[in-house]
């Protein structure tokens, strides 16, 4: 009976141990798999934080460059600044609100005293306003005269009818430039084409250019002129192209173009004729190419040059 009994025991005994063992076998594989799982857990921890940082970092430099950016805009406009001691790019905002409301409450007591006499509000100062930056002075104008006109000697070296009107002429003159000029003239009716070419003329190089029948005319040949009859103007003997017209008292100065606004041309001309000695003039003065001689008109005495 003892021996049965005993046996009994022996191999509930046994049957215990072995799956004590299977306990903790187990125990110890699920503390491996949760010493793993903590271990992964904080690898991705690590890194999520490390991320969060670096995103951090880069927000708040954005932010400073926005406020930058910001604050130079207004600056530029000539909005005042009024920085937050302490206060960064992330905090400026909160702390700028922050002492704003703090010193408010401090301003502010709890209780109001009743016999406190109400503080007299001082008068607001005015503004001065700010002193207008002094513009500088428009250069004065030179005044309207035939200085202002840019008379020239040049040579007639190519001439021909308009192709697309009867009454003008198409000119190559020589202005002692690059290259010459071209010219319409209304001369066909007064001046025939064999008078024309190879002709010393005085030209105004000034005008704006303007088409005349499709062909744009860069200068004007000056005549004196009446209804009946126009005669070329005459340069002085031993003019060239490109030689400078002067007149007595009157300081070249002449516009690089005239502008059609001002009349300039249009105030001078009623001045400019040719005097009893067939000289054109300007308010009588003489119209010269100097150490050569006066510009002339052939036959007509006191009559508008043009």
């Amino acid at each position: 009976m003892l021996t049965a009994t005993f046996r009994h025991f022996y191999r509930n005994s046994a049957f215990k141990m072995t799956e004590l063992k299977q306990i903790v076998e187990k125990n110890l594989q699920a503390q491996v798999l949760v010493d793993s799982i903590k271990s992964e857990m904080t690898g991705i921890l690590q890194l999520k934080k490390q991320q969060l940082v670096k995103e951090n970092a880069d927000l708040t430099k954005q932010v400073e460059a926005a406020l930058s950016q910001l604050t130079k805009l207004e600056l530029a406009n000539g909005k005042k600044q009024f920085p937050v001691p302490g206060a960064g790019a992330r905090g400026l905002c909160t702390k700028a609100t922050e002492s704003v409301d703090t010193s408010v409450a401090a301003a502010e007591p709890a209780t109001k005293p009743v016999s406190a006499a109400p503080k007299e509000k001082k008068p607001a100062k005015e503004k001065k306003p700010a002193a207008e930056k002094a513009k500088p002075a428009a250069a004065p104008e030179a005044p309207i005269d035939v200085g202002r006109l840019d008379l020239r000697v040049g040579k007639i070296i190519e001439v021909g009818r308009h192709p697309d009107a009867d009454s003008l002429y198409l000119e190559k003159i020589d202005c002692g430039e690059p290259s010459p000029r071209t010219v319409v003239s209304g001369l066909v009716k007064f001046i025939p084409l064999e008078e024309m070419q190879n002709r010393m003329v005085v030209v105004m190089c000034n005008l704006k250019p303007a088409k005349m029948r499709g062909v744009t005319s860069e200068a004007m040949v000056m005549c004196a002129s009446t209804t009946e009859k126009v005669e070329v103007l005459s340069p002085p003997a031993g003019s060239g192209p490109g030689d400078l017209v002067h007149c007595e008292g009157y300081p070249r100065q002449p516009d690089a173009q005239l502008n059609p606004k001002k009349k300039v041309f249009e105030t001078c001309a009623p001045d400019l004729k040719t005097n009893d000695a067939l000289v054109a003039c300007y308010k009588g003065a003489v119209l010269h190419v100097p150490g050569k001689g006066n510009i002339v008109a052939q036959t007509l005495k006191n009559v508008n040059v043009k």
